[in-house]
């Protein structure tokens, strides 16, 4: 980033007030790019009901490795770079997890040899993942009544934003702030937990 634009500049000066800690500036980041995010992750998932949290996990991703963010790129070709990654993520977890429903299940060998190794490595898969399973059921209990509750609803019985907003009575700009809030909590519960490992 030899000539920086005016845009650039501004990044830069809220980056480095996000990383002195002013939720502010790491507010004023989110407003300027959450727009473009989403119609960029929208171009590649091409599933308008994922696309909010899609997002907001970017921004997630983005703002807990801020510190190893390379000042000589600008901050929106580092914060696509990231969107676009964790978007081929989903899409590729989207891609394992239904890869078993939709294979048919033929009499041909080499049906039956996947069949067999994807059983193999089913086991640990397992493990790991009842741990994991522990570990966020445990996080969401952590967490205060009102972003406890929208994380419930969102995640566990998969409603959209606006089918909370009408439930809770809340205004849908609330339900959203309080998700990306009760995220934010989680992350930071589950890497204390992680790094006591």
């Amino acid at each position: 980033m030899s000539n920086p634009t005016d845009s650039s500049r501004k990044d830069l000066v809220w980056v480095e007030a996000a990383l002195a800690g002013d939720q502010r500036a790491y507010q004023r980041l989110v407003e300027k790019y959450e727009r473009a995010l989403y119609f960029h992750i929208l171009k590649l998932v091409r599933n308008q009901d994922v696309i909010d949290d899609l997002v907001q996990e970017a921004f997630l991703k983005a703002f807990e490795s801020l510190g190893s963010y390379n000042k000589t790129y600008a901050f929106s070709t580092w914060i696509y770079r990231i969107a676009t990654n964790h978007s081929i993520d989903y899409l590729r977890k989207k891609k394992l997890s239904t890869l078993s429903i939709d294979e048919p299940v033929g009499g041909k060998e080499s049906d039956m040899s996947m069949e067999i190794t994807d059983q193999s490595a089913q086991t640990d898969r397992e493990i790991i993942m009842k741990e994991r399973r522990m570990l966020v059921h445990n996080a969401v209990k952590s967490l205060p009544e009102k972003y406890r509750m929208v994380i419930r609803m969102r995640h566990m019985e998969e409603k959209s934003y606006e089918e909370i907003a009408e439930e809770l009575e809340l205004p849908l700009g609330t339900v959203k702030a309080h998700i990306f809030r009760a995220r934010e909590l989680l992350n930071k519960y589950l890497k204390d937990k992680m790094s006591a490992y």
